[in-house]
């Protein structure tokens, strides 16, 4: 239920309150919104006697946030950046249809673009909008529908879909693997290892798997898988993969497992979203087409996903 009318100022009057609060002048927010100084003067005067609250400091001629009006401009910029984002949403796509999607880079570059055209050609007219995002976030605060998510399934507030296991074997290319004369788990510990920093313990949990000791783990550090794998690439140093999302630099060879060792569970993916998003109808067709992708992964006689 909306709140009383008396609470709900017109568009205009917020924006001149969020163009002066975001300027800090009158003068600058009256150029921005073609209105006069004295205009957007008397908007900001009738936002605050609607609400009741000082939201300016007038000293001379400038003008400064009160306390309450800092947080209320932050609000407000937010709740005008959401209807401008739904506007754009439905110029772009006027017969509704439209997915805000969340995608971990990595997973959305290798895996669900490459096979997007196929959910577009079931549901024609649907817009899918990625935006990438590392960590979960609070939907409530967000004009996201839904977001794909990997690890530990904590998501508060969320309903999760369990999507697909992953496995990370350690890769490299097959010149650093020659060079370094890779043979056993042991091996790895006298040559450079790549950290991604989402995953700290990653290396340390791969060594525990295979029953070898370690001391201190060092090497460079990488913000997302991508950059990690051009590096194992290049020669710099050994990751660990998920094996499912680097099948392309097997196959080409341009990556090699660097010691024979079964691959490592590591986690799960999921498709997250708030409960009052789950029936949506783009994202109900987006989250039975991707259910129905990964079972066929699974039936097919090349398995790509770890299991």
């Amino acid at each position: 239920m909306l709140p009383p009318r008396r609470f709900l100022p017109s568009f205009s009057l917020l924006s001149a309150f969020e163009a002066a609060a975001r300027t800090g002048s009158v003068t600058a927010a009256a150029s921005e919104l073609g209105l006069t100084q004295s205009a957007v003067s008397r908007q900001i005067a009738a936002l605050e006697k609607q609400i009741g609250v000082v939201l300016f400091l007038r000293e001379r001629q400038t003008i400064r946030l009160t306390i309450a009006g800092d947080s209320y401009a932050r609000e407000v910029r937010e709740a005008l950046r959401r209807i401008s984002n739904a506007s754009l949403n439905l110029r772009a796509n006027p017969s509704g249809g439209t997915l805000n999607l969340a995608i971990l880079p990595f997973f959305g570059s290798r895996w669900l673009i490459p096979r997007m055209p196929r959910l577009l050609d079931q549901h024609p007219g649907m817009v899918v909008n990625l935006i990438t995002r590392l960590e979960p976030f609070d939907f409530r605060f967000d004009t996201l529908d839904a977001a794909l998510h990997f690890g530990a399934a904590r998501w508060p507030g969320a309903v999760l879909t369990p999507l697909m296991d992953e496995d990370v074997i350690p890769a490299c290319s097959p010149d650093f693997s020659a060079r370094h004369d890779l043979r056993t788990a042991q091996d790895l510990l006298k040559a450079p290892l790549l950290h991604l920093n989402t995953r700290p313990d990653a290396w340390e949990n791969w060594f525990r798997s295979q029953e070898t000791g370690f001391e201190a783990l060092h090497g460079m550090l990488f913000d997302q898988f991508v950059t990690m794998l051009e590096a194992a690439s290049a020669g710099l140093g050994i990751a660990l993969l998920p094996r499912f999302l680097i099948a392309r630099e097997l196959d080409e060879g341009r990556l090699v497992a660097a010691v024979a060792a079964a691959p490592l569970p590591t986690g799960r993916y999921f498709l997250a979203c708030p409960p009052e998003r789950a029936s949506y109808p783009p994202l109900a067709a987006f989250r039975a087409w991707m259910l129905a992708e990964i079972a066929d992964e699974r039936l097919a006689p090349a398995d790509g996903i770890g299991q």
